[in-house]
């Protein structure tokens, strides 16, 4: 079987540059060894949604060039591997800025967008009594998630589900995180998510959002055209903050993270600032 690292277009800045220095520094074997390894159909059958319902913006874009994009259990096992020397200065570093943010102690988590877990996993190891969640549209990528909380002896619950549409109550945590996801969606679906998000938390709760630094972007066309993200320009017009103003956070901060990244930070006001009808929480009220 061969693999090619992304399934990039022709003359692509990755596949002119990036491409020939990180190729090396990846064991295309063992990637091969693990993708073999995996009934896809199976495992992905075991944790899709009968309820959910993939929408155009996610289906009618070959992310990171790979057909299908992240429908496509390739992309399920190149992830890590290539995200591991594509954010500078380390990714672990990266994703642990977003730990570092958190105010309190949560007990309730969700994580948005979870991709293969990184975060996620992140998340349960600085919060070993909290209850993590981790929600992707992608089974395949669901699949890596799991066999990555497996194998480091972490118990997450992975749900298939749409991250501006959700089937969790309202004030169901006490945080939502999102890394790496609002440059891989529409400006629009962003800020729906953050609705979302809204929704979900406890007053008092906060959301915090790890992407890409968007002055940094705004300025830096050819960061854009790396790997063939289809929302990241649009991404990098936008304001998270203001995004999240209208959503209905307040204290939003941002602070750059290794110049290429940001995060974002807000708060849902005291339950008198807003019209929504409190709950009384007696337990964790998720959906079967």
């Amino acid at each position: 079987m061969e693999w090619s690292l992304m399934a990039v277009g022709q003359n692509t800045l990755w596949e002119r540059f990036l491409q020939p220095v990180i190729r090396p520094l990846i064991n295309e074997a063992e990637i091969n060894q693990l993708y073999e390894s995996i009934d896809w159909d199976t495992e992905g059958d075991r944790l899709r949604n009968p309820n959910v319902s993939y929408p155009d913006y996610y289906t009618s874009q070959n992310f990171h060039g790979i057909a299908e994009g992240y429908l496509n259990p390739r992309a399920a096992v190149t992830y890590d591997p290539i995200t591991q020397y594509v954010l500078p200065p380390n990714e672990l570093w990266v994703r642990q800025g977003l730990i570092e943010q958190i105010g309190g102690t949560p007990h309730r988590i969700l994580d948005l967008g979870c991709g293969t877990g990184s975060t996620t996993l992140l998340l349960k190891k600085a919060f070993p009594q909290a209850t993590v969640i981790g929600v992707d549209l992608s089974p395949y990528m669901l699949v890596m998630a799991a066999y990555k909380g497996e194998k480091a002896g972490l118990r997450i619950d992975w749900r298939q589900d749409k991250a501006e549409s959700t089937q969790f109550p309202s004030q169901s945590f006490d945080l939502v995180t999102a890394s790496l996801l609002f440059h891989e969606t529409p400006p629009e679906i962003s800020q729906r998510i953050l609705k979302e998000a809204f929704r979900l938390l406890v007053p008092n709760g906060q959301v915090l959002i790890l992407d890409g630094n968007q002055k940094t972007l705004r300025f830096s066309s050819w960061l854009t055209e790396i790997f063939e993200e289809p929302y990241i320009q649009d991404y990098a017009q936008g304001n998270l903050d203001a995004w999240m103003g209208a959503a209905g956070f307040e204290g939003v901060r941002t602070e750059d993270l290794w110049f290429l990244h940001q995060i974002t930070r807000g708060l849902k006001p005291h339950p008198a600032r807003y019209p929504e009808s409190p709950v009384n929480f007696s337990g964790m009220p998720f959906p079967a």
